[in-house]
């Protein structure tokens, strides 16, 4: 995969030097205007999937717990209604509730649409673990909270982490809907590419994203077999 990426970038490097660039296409293909976006596109997705993570992990714990577990198809449904509506709704949406732009509406965005991932993957590997163990555990005389986190989290693990991933490509994806909100990121070199006309910089914007996430999905996927446990 960094070979792949990397003929990738180097095709597009010499795609685009052997353009003859207007004026527009120069200042758009600016290699520091390139650069912010690129850097609001990363932060955008990272912080959205850092927030979801501690909302949804904690959420999907609660919900496989007796007390909690009736609610279950209350958040379940609620997550199915933000993976459901399509992404430019909510995009849409955050700003005209919130009555502003920007980074902070297009943040909501993303962690509802991508919350479900992360949810479901911890309700499902939370789940899976088998009861014999747990009763074992508690048999050893420890309590809830130890057999929660020695337990039924460590096992659980490579399902949350699928999640994790599922959703961060999703993220790096949506996150080019943060243009039309004023929330930048590489959205707006394709935009103004599609606005102007302009083939280049809309070729330079679509391959900068899609080997944002390829990478994206790759880095993830070495953290995956990095965190999961030992013997799983």
């Amino acid at each position: 995969m960094p070979v792949f990426l990397t003929a990738v970038c180097v095709w597009l490097y010499l795609y685009v030097s052997r353009q003859e660039l207007d004026t527009i296409e120069t200042r758009l293909l600016e290699g520091q205007y390139v650069r912010e976006r690129l850097v609001e596109h990363i932060t955008l997705a990272s912080v959205a999937t850092v927030l979801m993570i501690a909302i949804a992990v904690p959420l999907g714990i609660l919900l496989t717990r007796p007390l909690l577990r009736r609610l279950t198809p209350l958040f379940i449904g609620l997550a199915n209604i933000g993976q459901a509506i399509p992404a430019i709704g909510l995009v849409i949406l955050f700003p005209v509730v919130w009555s502003q732009i920007g980074f902070r509406p297009m943040l909501y965005a993303l962690i509802i649409h991508s919350a479900l991932q992360v949810l479901r993957n911890t309700m499902v590997g939370l789940d899976q673990v088998d009861r014999a163990l747990i009763q074992a555990g508690r048999g050893m005389g420890m309590s809830k909270l130890r057999v929660l986190m020695r337990i039924e989290l460590p096992l659980a693990v490579p399902v949350i982490l699928a999640g994790v991933r599922t959703a961060l490509v999703l993220n790096v994806g949506v996150a080019t809907l943060g243009t039309f909100i004023n929330a930048g990121t590489l959205g707006d070199v394709i935009d103004n590419g599609v606005g102007l006309n302009r083939e280049p910089v809309i070729i330079t914007g679509a391959v900068l994203t899609a080997v944002l996430a390829l990478t994206t999905d790759w880095v993830a996927g070495i953290a995956e077999r990095i965190l999961r446990p030992k013997g799983l």
